[in-house]
């Protein structure tokens, strides 16, 4: 490929990627450091090339072993939802393609992230040193379990949909931190925040959304 050619690609991308900025601002997206770490984070690196053309349509897309990439939408609402000032350690259940985690690496200073299935998480883990990311670490576990020995956690942000909400999550919840996650069934599910203080849980819920259900185990 000729360096006109890369020249073009590059600017079809940025085009793309503003449009998309522009979408998530219009659908009540306001805070600029989570815009600004969407704008900044490449995501059809985190694709396999055949959809790259859709990587920065607003919609959920897959990435093998019957699990997606989030909505950057959906992405938007709960990076916003999870920070706060003291927000400074992050856990994620389920690393997927690694895109998540990629946008909240440019807005804490460490994610700590686990996947139960091992392929997908070394593909992760191949994008964020292929792209430099220092600060997101790595672990095949069963996301049920959460990763105790890091805790606690500032926040906390589930990528799939539990029936109930897993108690060991709560548990690595530290104070005045939020845990963010979909729960329900395979076909209705609500995105709710839930903020500790002390012993008491404060929840809310935020809106439906359709996530691939958490399942235990390792594979």
């Amino acid at each position: 490929m000729n360096s006109a050619s890369r020249k073009g690609i590059g600017m079809t991308s940025e085009r793309t990627r503003r449009r998309l900025i522009d979408r998530l601002r219009s659908e009540g997206i306001s805070n600029s450091r989570v815009l600004e770490a969407i704008a900044a984070t490449p995501r059809h690196l985190f694709l396999d090339e055949a959809l790259g053309s859709h990587a920065y349509d607003d919609t959920a897309l897959p990435i093998g072993f019957n699990q997606t990439i989030s909505q950057p939408y959906v992405v938007a609402i709960m990076t916003e939802a999870i920070l706060h000032p003291g927000c400074h350690k992050v856990l994620e259940i389920g690393t997927g393609s690694g895109y998540q985690a990629a946008v909240l690496a440019r807005l804490v200073d460490t994610v700590y992230t686990v996947e139960r299935i091992r392929p997908l998480l070394d593909a992760a883990v191949e994008r964020f040193q292929k792209l430099d990311i220092r600060n997101v670490y790595c672990r095949h576990r069963d996301g049920f379990e959460g990763l105790p020995e890091h805790a606690p956690y500032d926040g906390i942000l589930v990528t799939a949909a539990p029936a109930e909400i897993p108690q060991a999550l709560l548990a690595q919840l530290g104070e005045g931190g939020r845990l963010v996650i979909p729960v329900g069934d395979r076909y209705a599910q609500d995105l709710r925040v839930i903020t500790r203080h002390g012993d008491e849980f404060e929840e809310r819920r935020l809106e439906r959304v359709r996530f691939v259900p958490m399942l235990d185990g390792l594979s």
